[in-house]
């Protein structure tokens, strides 16, 4: 009777094992986070960048699509920074409590980089900072929307707003 109970108890922990096996000793990849989209993103403090990625035709002019996030309870203010032909050049946005913006989507106001001598198919870094926290460069990808779901997203020939040179470190 006892080498039955056993023989049960051994059969049953050899089937948990086998159908638990994978989960069991390798790493669950939906445990992992990624970046879901073409673009990448970062958490600085209170802020959230999402879905960054730049578009350009000439390789010199392109527009940044990204969608910053204010989780904060005070407003924010967020600087981008990039290196351009004219040294480092930083736009800022204001961002209130709360507060989500999306900027070179349709419809939505453009933040054009200029100067940045960069082409599709490379990638190109953008210094995000806010507040006292440190800031994150993020390497985002150059894309050139030749596919149809990014049609209309080059930037447009006024550009806004102008980004302002910030002094070399």
């Amino acid at each position: 009777m006892r080498a039955r109970i056993a023989a049960s108890v051994v059969l049953a922990a050899a089937m948990m094992l086998g159908a638990t096996g994978c989960s069991l000793f390798v790493p669950l990849s939906t445990t992992k986070l990624y970046d879901s989209s073409d673009g990448v993103g970062a958490t600085l403090g209170s802020i959230q960048v999402r879905n960054a990625l730049v578009f350009t035709k000439d390789g010199e002019e392109a527009s940044l699509l990204v969608s910053i996030i204010n989780d904060g309870e005070q407003p924010a203010d967020v600087n981008i920074q990039y290196e351009g032909s004219e040294g480092k050049l930083t736009s800022t946005v204001r961002l209130d409590a709360g507060e989500a913006k999306t900027f070179g989507a349709k419809g939505s106001k453009q933040l054009v980089l200029q100067g940045i001598n960069t082409e599709p198919g490379a990638l190109f870094p953008v210094y995000f900072q806010s507040g006292s926290d440190t800031g994150k460069q993020l390497v985002l990808p150059v894309l050139d929307a030749s596919q149809k779901e990014y049609k209309g997203l080059l930037p447009s020939p006024t550009p806004t707003p102008t980004p302002s040179a910030s002094p070399s470190n």
